[in-house]
């Protein structure tokens, strides 16, 4: 266990090996970690547990520690298996323990373990006295599940978040202060990204709840991730930033799927005529690019060109695939276009640009498609497109 504040450890996983999460759907390129805490007073409080492939070492550790019998209540959190996962094992072994956890929190709790334990149902304002401590409960619902809630340790000055403002990230340290920034961020907008992107007007509202709650906050510990020890408000602030509804980092983001490379050519000229008006921009193939990380690159443009070549009357399967996702992620307030070439058929640009319109996002040029290879006029076109969204994306500023 490692102490992070006084008679309070963290006591979870690092998951070195980790590379996809949520099924195959998200990427982990430096693992993770499951963050479990445990507080020390005149009441031991559990606060949070690991993902249950890890029950037998977590519990076994819990025991050698502290002795699972000497522990007088749990925190629940949030109840996915990536946190609530260890509690079946532990209940086995300690089966009056109260556990504490909002209304949605016992529902699903109880969906997922066929048990009605000895739950203590808590709301927005409740405590829980431990003796130096007390915990304080906030409600967060959808951030990033309907039972997502965050304890606040009163006299310790810590925010235990779980999954706000977490990472996946398996680090050198357990603190901010003592890792790469750089990659701390990168991780920190990804895991926004790909997880809480569709909460956006919710995670506003309730960062703004929570700072009219006024507590005092030094410390920040989420339950994937690095605990922010230093200045730990930035992660809010920069969750304030992320979560207004036109964020963007000013560039153009395009990203094309080819067979020919006849799509690719035209992302090349429209990344000409972007660059002519003095608007940088970023191109990918959707084929290769990893799509987690894709996303995050959609999330910070300012606008998004997007192209498939036409195949059996659609979009090849990789365009199709993250325009489903875009739909999910409700990726408003950007600009968009849709291209591509074709053969005979000609509908992947169009599908494109109403896929596009569908996620939210403000088209703003024709979907513009070209017979086979396009060619020089064709690919100057390309180019007029390009300065015209630029001067597009000037004029909003």
């Amino acid at each position: 266990m490692l102490e992070i504040k006084k008679n309070i450890y963290w006591c979870g996983i690092r998951d070195w090996g980790l590379d996809v999460f949520h099924g195959h759907e998200l990427s982990t390129h430096r693992g993770s970690s499951y963050n479990s805490y445990l507080i020390k007073d005149k009441k031991t409080v559990l606060v949070d547990t690991v993902w249950d492939p890890y029950k037998e070492k977590f519990v076994e550790d819990l025991e050698k520690e502290v002795g699972l019998s000497n522990i007088d209540a749990i925190v629940i959190n949030h109840s996915e298996p990536d946190h609530g996962g260890s509690l079946g094992l532990i209940m086995e072994k300690i089966p009056n323990t109260p556990i504490y956890c909002t209304k949605n929190g016992a529902e699903i709790i109880k969906k997922y373990f066929g048990k009605d334990w000895n739950f203590q149902i808590v709301k927005t304002g409740d405590t829980l006295d431990l003796g130096e401590y007390k915990l304080k409960f906030v409600e967060m619902q959808m951030i990033h599940w309907p039972d997502s809630m965050l304890a606040y340790v009163e006299g310790a000055k810590l925010a235990l978040s779980n999954d706000a403002f977490g990472q996946h990230y398996a680090a050198i340290s357990m603190f901010n202060d003592e890792v790469d920034e750089c990659e701390l961020y990168e991780e920190a907008i990804k895991y926004y990204t790909n997880i809480l992107w569709p909460f956006k007007p919710l995670i506003k509202k309730k960062i703004e709840q929570i700072l009219a709650l006024n507590l005092d906050i030094d410390m920040i510990a989420p339950s994937h991730g690095v605990i922010w020890r230093t200045n730990p408000l930035q992660i809010i602030k920069k969750y304030q930033e992320w979560s207004e509804t036109d964020y963007n980092e000013g560039y153009v983001t395009i990203i094309y799927d080819t067979m020919y490379h006849s799509t690719k050519a035209m992302a090349e000229a429209f990344g000409k005529g972007l660059e002519e008006e003095g608007v940088n921009y970023r191109i990918f193939n959707i084929a290769t690019k990893d799509k987690s990380d894709l996303n995050v690159e959609i999330f910070k443009a300012a606008a998004v060109l997007m192209g498939s070549c036409t195949v059996n009357n659609t979009v090849l399967r990789p365009t199709a695939a993250l325009l489903e996702e875009l739909k999910g992620l409700k990726a408003k307030g950007k600009l968009a276009m849709g291209f591509g070439s074709y053969g005979w058929s000609g509908e992947a640009h169009k599908l494109i640009s109403d896929r596009l319109a569908e996620a939210g996002m403000t088209i703003c040029a024709e979907p513009l498609g070209f017979k086979y290879m396009p060619g020089e006029e064709e690919l100057q076109k390309c180019v007029e497109v390009g300065r015209d969204i630029a001067r597009q994306l000037k004029a909003r500023k």
